[in-house]
């Protein structure tokens, strides 16, 4: 499966996770819309790219049962063993969450900085992300045969 990692900062801080290369373009989508916060990010980005927010808040949910203030054992061995692409959704919460939100996986890292109003590809050997772009829509169990364009607005920054 192709896929990559997608770290998303925000006002309460940064989340990690890894999903389909395709993912990019409803991200990039969504960022048009101009989203404050990660949940708006993920809504706008559900249109394109179905059970997207499901697939993050349920590993958000899962993250917080789990992790406490201070104790972040259980995500530290979570990122130790498993494989990369297996990696579960987390917070930035650390050096070592904060190391591992910038680590590719198999096709690259993009970084969502919606604060700054920046897309920052460390790696992506995917297909590089332009300000505009076309992709299919993907329903929640399969691609479609129906495109959405994108267009980044102005005021977003695309590094590199």
């Amino acid at each position: 499966m192709n896929v990559m990692r997608y770290t998303v900062i925000d006002g309460s801080g940064g989340v990690s996770f890894v999903a389909h290369c395709d993912v990019c373009f409803a991200l990039m989508a969504a960022c048009a819309t101009g989203p404050q916060t990660l949940q708006q990010l993920l809504d706008f980005a559900e249109l394109y790219y179905g059970n997207l927010s499901d697939y993050v808040q349920d590993g958000l949910a899962v993250f917080d049962e789990w992790n406490r203030p201070g104790r972040y054992e259980p995500i530290h061995a979570a990122l130790a063993t498993c494989p990369p692409e297996r990696q579960p959704v987390f917070r930035v919460v650390d050096d070592i969450t904060r190391e591992a939100s910038l680590r590719p996986v198999k096709a690259g890292v993009v970084v969502f900085n919606l604060r700054a109003k920046r897309v920052i590809q460390l790696q992506n050997s995917y297909i590089e992300i332009q300000r505009k772009g076309r992709a299919k829509f993907f329903d929640g169990s399969k691609t479609t045969d129906r495109y959405f364009t994108y267009r980044l607005p102005a005021g977003w920054a695309l590094v590199p």
